[in-house]
């Protein structure tokens, strides 16, 4: 399949008292409005699109609060919070409900999201997020938090810095404007990462309050749960494929697909290929 060549719109939306951020990529299909992980920003999704999720769908791809190009209030990280900026831009954009869906981060928002308010969401895609990951997921996840609070000497220097990280066993172009869209110019030639460590923690620690298990075993919605587990940190997934299967076994409606790649690297390359087929038979295929 050739690549997508598909122009993102660049917008912002006030919603929830801040100024949201998103990529809007037209397409023929129906909506499906994605959020991305705890840190990144909405060009996580751009292996997704040189796929050919847009045009094959109407794609909205949110930099969450404190990240890209989005605000950075002081506190107000909870899901809750998080949810209600998502709910603001559906009614500035006048849509009623839509497929939600996100990558670790961004699917617990989508699960907390159809939980919370169920007429807004039609359909969920989550991608590699379950009710439980890898018991060693804070010291997994070091790597990718280690960058943050840091200045960097150029913006080449922060890449050379991103390429060696563990998970990263191979580069794709499309991974060079999400780390771009990862940082800010300090105006003196160094760059910092845009999400602050403190925000990023308060999004972790709220997280925690929220009954998982009744969320996930009370959603009714039809769902993708889409799982790489190929080794992420510390020798292991940081979703393992029987953590992911308990998750797909609780929920009501779940369909589960497995992937080329670890939890960064799957959304990319032969990942990204696969998960645009995952998504494309999900929405268009499973109940024919």
């Amino acid at each position: 399949m050739q690549k997508s060549s598909v122009h993102a719109a660049s917008n912002f939306v006030d919603t929830n008292g801040i100024s949201l951020h998103y990529l809007e990529y037209k397409g023929s299909g129906p909506t499906i409005i994605l959020m991305h992980g705890l840190t990144a920003n909405a060009h996580a999704f751009n292996g997704l699109i040189a796929e050919g999720l847009a045009p094959a769908f109407h794609v909205i791809s949110v930099d969450l609060r404190g990240r890209g190009k989005s605000d950075q209030p002081s506190t107000g990280y909870s899901m809750k919070d998080h949810a209600k900026d998502i709910l603001g831009l559906m009614d500035t954009l006048k849509i009623s409900s839509a497929i939600i869906g996100g990558h670790s981060f961004g699917a617990l928002l989508s699960l907390y999201t159809a939980a919370n308010h169920p007429e807004r969401v039609e359909k969920l895609i989550l991608i590699d997020a379950a009710a439980r990951m890898h018991s060693n997921t804070k010291e997994m996840l070091v790597p990718a938090l280690s960058r943050l609070g840091q200045s960097f000497s150029s913006l080449d220097n922060y890449i050379e810095k991103v390429k060696s990280a563990p998970y990263l066993n191979f580069w794709d172009p499309q991974m060079a404007s999400y780390y771009k869209a990862d940082i800010k110019d300090n105006g003196n030639g160094t760059v910092t990462p845009v999400p602050q460590l403190s925000h990023m923690s308060e999004a972790v620690n709220g997280g925690l309050e929220y009954p998982w298990l009744e969320y996930i075993q009370n959603i009714k919605q039809s769902s993708l749960l889409i799982n790489g587990p190929g080794v992420y940190t510390l020798d292991a997934a940081l979703l393992p494929e029987e953590n992911a299967m308990e998750t797909v076994n609780m929920m009501q409606d779940c369909l589960y697909v497995k992937v080329p790649g670890n939890h960064q690297t799957m959304l990319y390359g032969k990942g990204a290929k696969e998960i645009v087929e995952a998504i494309r038979y999900f929405l268009y295929e499973e109940n024919k």
